[in-house]
């Protein structure tokens, strides 16, 4: 039992992120990327159920967003080694979240006075969500912190 007892005390675990806050980061980018594929269908068919699904999406897209963002701040004050790639991380969310917001805003109007601008910030809050996906997978999630 001794051997096994040290065994178990060498053992170093690492941490990933929080499963909540996976889900959530994981949740965002297709949410967003269908909102831009929505718009890309709309701007070649032009049947305003393609604006409709994709204001649907951007709804959701902010609400995964936001709360990954809570989670990101969680992150900031408990990150002690990577603390600056966890605020580059949380303001790229933030960033994410604010421009889904105005895209937002912009898919409220009538669906002929949503584009081209609707569509352009789809594609740009889309680009910035898979960023953020990529960092807080691949960096945050190795560095032990949620």
């Amino acid at each position: 039992m001794t051997a096994t007892a040290e065994r178990t005390t060498e053992r170093t675990y690492r941490r990933g992120l929080n499963p909540l806050h996976s889900l959530l980061l994981g949740g965002t980018f297709p949410l967003f990327l269908g909102a831009a594929l929505s718009d890309y269908a709309y701007s070649q068919t032009y049947l305003i159920q393609w604006s409709t699904f994709a204001s649907w999406l951007i709804a959701g897209g902010l609400v995964f967003n936001g709360l990954a963002l809570l989670c990101a701040l969680i992150g900031v004050f408990r990150a002690s080694d990577r603390r600056r790639l966890a605020l580059v991380y949380f303001f790229l969310l933030l960033i994410t979240w604010i421009l889904g917001f105005f895209n937002a805003l912009v898919h409220a109007r009538d669906a002929w006075g949503m584009m081209p601008t609707g569509f352009v910030l789809s594609i740009v809050v889309s680009v910035l969500a898979c960023v953020a996906t990529w960092i807080g997978f691949s960096r945050l999630g190795a560095g032990g912190h949620s």
